[in-house]
């Protein structure tokens, strides 16, 4: 049986405050394959980074989106 390892996505995004991280904790926290996640704050981008088992990016684009925010897959 073959273990298999979580890739990390990385996403610009235009959330400034941690107050809202709570609008969109609930829905992220909800996908199965997401591990964990967090946001750089700090980051001009404020990079939204989430570890996951076969996530499709545009899922979290969609997902951010539809809570009012930017956000967009930075690709290595």
């Amino acid at each position: 049986m073959q273990n298999k390892s979580a890739n990390i996505l990385v996403f610009k995004t235009n959330i400034k405050h941690r107050k809202q991280l709570n609008e969109i904790r609930m829905q992220i926290d909800a996908e199965p394959q997401v591990i964990k996640w967090n946001v750089d704050f700090h980051d001009s981008d404020k990079i939204l980074r989430i570890e996951s088992h076969d996530l499709h990016p545009a899922t979290i684009e969609s997902l951010l989106q539809k809570a009012g925010y930017y956000c967009e897959e930075l690709k290595d």
